[in-house]
């Protein structure tokens, strides 16, 4: 183990390397310390997809619906407030980038302006 080196997401002491990468067993955090500060290519990843407040989502996040949500081609509606658990993110071409699934509903995709961070 590298002496000093620690998680730069949990602050764990107890990480170790596989191949080019360190792994954090608390946290499942994974980093290049090579790369710009160890958080570089986490940092392009980020740029990705953001909730309604600008906060960065990833997969396996919880969100909230902001606002009532038609369900289209159905008379169901997803009311503001609801909590979604375990998303996951898609690349929608049609600006529906949270793949999900709502209970009482099923599965189905979200806009990320459409909700923020739990």
């Amino acid at each position: 183990m590298d002496d000093g080196l620690k998680c730069p997401k949990c602050n764990s002491e107890h990480v170790y390397q596989d191949g080019m990468l360190w792994i954090c067993p608390e946290c499942a955090h994974e980093w290049n310390p090579q790369a710009e500060g160890g958080v570089g290519a986490d940092a392009a990843a980020d740029q990705g997809v953001r909730d309604a407040n600008g906060n960065v989502l990833s997969d396996g996040d919880a969100v909230t619906v902001i606002k009532d949500l038609k369900v289209k081609g159905s008379s169901l509606v997803v009311k503001g407030g609801t909590k979604v658990k375990n998303i996951r993110l898609v690349d929608g071409a049609d600006g529906h980038n949270i793949a999900c699934k709502i209970d009482g509903i099923g599965a189905m995709n979200l806009k990320s302006e459409f909700v923020k961070k739990a």
